[in-house]
């Protein structure tokens, strides 16, 4: 073996490890509640019901997580970056030249953004809540701090979080591989005990057990996915770790440990069907369990990090690509592009998590409001990888309408099973996600609104060199920077200052910002800058960034110093519109909405704050909006 290969494969295996301990976090906790909810509606406790219940669990786990998401839609990359975001982008790239497509993908494809935030939520207060409860079976007496422990795990969770979780991150992979071997090594110590349990990959006891219940079959579909949640993180932390680190963690160790323990559980429920009050803990012998207390918790803040990064990226990429009004990012690390932190988001979901912590009091209770959101957005992938597979791989179709065919099947057998869940607690995440939806679509009706506006003003660089031919205006030394949305024509804020000011800089410099759907953009294409005016004085400069990279002005204009363009920082002055909106009385805008969007255009964070833009150079200029 070459001196390379051992290199790659040492590297592979470092960030497959690495993986463990962010990608499988919500996944691997699902071992501590799945099996109990399973039979939580009186399912009876025996060979041929175990049997049944465990072949779901098991070809749940091989179909979705493993197939669907391990082996193909993990293969539609976005410049290696993954997560529902980079798979709408693929989708509308494979779809430019059809507008209606394109606007069927940016539906869709928000919707399963939305149904993301619902789930990240939940899982939080259902992960952390299940391991706290593990005193219910330790020390029955002590049953009543459950509720307070958990809330005070999950505030220390939140709040260390403006800190970055890079310290943390650390210890990640060491528990969560404690954690898989535990899981594993506590399934096959019961398995030992019960070796028939082994039988139920046999997809015969699944569809048998189906078939049998009927309508109550159905009904146990909506706890089964409990076993998948989370299967879609394998995608959306690629960027991270890489296909091949995840894939060989997912295949050699996660995947194993998982099937262990709930095979393990089987086992246990075969020999002691009164275990069912805790099978997972009832797994370890009396002297673990206070350590498995303690390494269970560890793994569900783990699984609740994951979330809430997932969360704090999600939210950054649908800013990026003009889906959601512009917030304060911080960013946590010096070393890693991908930690950021937004205090909003974070705040937000702290007072969700908490709410239902408060509110269900319970992991079981919580389990009824768990899966909707889950499914829906897996159904989304579903439809985003059939357009990529049609549209830019170019599939053969019959082979292309299998995949859309079996995984919509299977998607929809667990949201409909689900749906039944929205009386008594799925409507919660259902509603939440409908509200980020409605604040998303109303986001960008109205930035359209914005550049329809624009677009009625324009007005041509010559046009406006004519418009002051007759009255000169004086010119002073330096620099002007004027920043606007539009890609074309002189914008608002350059018009204003003329008018009211009547001055102009020796060099005046138009600067838009440009997110493209690949994440990252090399140095190398990120500036284009072209020149106007009789005079040659005018420049349009435009910067474009992926939808993963920090839009910083300060940095970019170092590519454009080096393109060319002569600028001194020390003698340079950024103008940029502090805007207001109002709306005609017969506003495209329908009614309803535009309360909503005057309050996120109006509390955005600030262009200057946003781009990084030295304050200090910054001189603003109102403009008002009449859409």
């Amino acid at each position: 073996m070459s001196l390379n290969q051992e290199t790659n494969k040492n590297a592979v295996f470092s960030l497959a490890l690495s993986a463990v301990g962010v990608v499988f976090g919500d996944i691997g906790t699902s071992p501590l509640y799945a099996m109990k909810e399973v039979f939580h509606g009186g399912l009876p406790i025996d060979e041929l019901h175990v049997l049944g219940v465990l072949s779901l669990i098991f070809w749940s786990l091989t179909l979705v997580v493993t197939t669907k998401y391990a082996i193909f839609i993990m293969r539609a990359d976005n410049k290696g970056e993954g997560g529902i975001m980079a798979l709408m982008a693929l989708a509308i790239f494979g779809s430019r030249d059809t507008p209606k497509l394109k606007k069927f993908i940016i539906t869709i494809g928000l919707l399963g953004a939305a149904l993301f935030y619902g789930d990240s939520m939940i899982t939080p207060a259902i992960s952390v809540l299940s391991a706290v409860e593990g005193l219910q079976v330790i020390a029955p007496k002590l049953q009543h701090y459950v509720i307070p422990i958990t809330i005070a795990v999950l505030s220390l969770l939140f709040m260390v979080q403006a800190r970055g979780t890079g310290a943390i991150g650390k210890m990640f992979a060491p528990v969560m591989c404690l954690w898989f071997s535990i899981l594993g090594g506590l399934g096959i110590a019961n398995i030992i005990h019960e070796p028939g349990v082994l039988m139920a990959v046999n997809p015969y006891y699944g569809v048998h057990l189906l078939l049998e219940l009927g309508w109550r079959g159905f009904l146990i579909m909506g706890s089964v996915v409990l076993a998948i949640t989370g299967a879609e993180a394998l995608y959306a932390d690629m960027g991270h770790f890489g296909l091949k680190p995840i894939r060989w963690a997912w295949f050699t160790f996660v995947f194993p440990t998982l099937l262990c323990n709930y095979f393990g559980q089987g086992a246990l429920l075969l020999q002691h069907p009164t275990a069912i009050e805790n099978p997972f803990y009832l797994l370890a012998p009396q002297w673990a369990l206070y350590p498995l207390l303690v390494i269970s918790t560890l793994a569900t803040v783990i699984a609740s990090q994951a979330v809430i990064s997932g969360a704090f990226s999600v939210t950054r990429q649908a800013i990026q690509l003009g889906y959601c009004p512009r917030m304060v990012i911080l960013h946590t690390s010096g070393e890693e592009m991908g930690q950021v932190y937004l205090p909003a988001v974070n705040w937000l979901l702290m007072t969700a998590v908490f709410v239902l912590v408060l509110s269900f009091g319970s992991s079981s209770a919580l389990a009824s409001a768990y899966g909707i959101a889950v499914t829906g957005t897996m159904i989304v992938d579903t439809v985003l990888a059939f357009i990529v597979i049609r549209r830019l791989w170019h599939w053969q179709a019959s082979i292309s309408y299998v995949f859309l065919v079996l995984f919509l099947c299977i998607d929809f057998l667990f949201l409909s099973s689900n749906s039944l869940k929205i009386v008594s607690g799925g409507w919660l995440p259902l509603v939440v996600g409908a509200v980020i939806f409605m604040v998303m679509t109303t986001w960008m009706k109205g930035r359209d609104l914005v550049a329809e506006h624009q677009e009625e003003k324009r007005l041509l660089f010559e046009e406006m060199e004519e418009k002051f031919r007759d009255n000169p205006l004086a010119t002073v030394n330096g620099t002007a920077i004027y920043l606007t949305r539009s890609l074309h024509g002189v914008p608002q804020v350059l018009l204003h200052n003329l008018e009211h000011n009547h001055v102009l800089h020796e060099r005046i410099v138009v600067l838009t910002i440009v997110t493209t759907d690949e994440p990252y953009v090399e140095e190398s294409r990120r500036v284009k800058i072209r020149t106007f005016g009789v005079n040659r004085h005018f420049y349009r400069v435009k910067l474009y960034f992926g939808f993963q990279q920090n839009q910083d002005v300060r940095r970019a204009l170092t590519l454009v110093m080096q393109e060319g363009l002569d600028l001194n920082p020390n003698n340079v002055s950024f103008f940029v519109g502090s805007e207001k909106i109002s709306f005609r009385l017969k506003s495209k805008m329908p009614k309803w909405r535009r309360s909503i969007f005057k309050f996120l255009f109006h509390n955005a964070a600030s262009a200057i704050e946003f781009f990084k833009i030295p304050v200090e150079r910054v001189i603003e200029i109102g403009i008002r909006y009449e859409l």
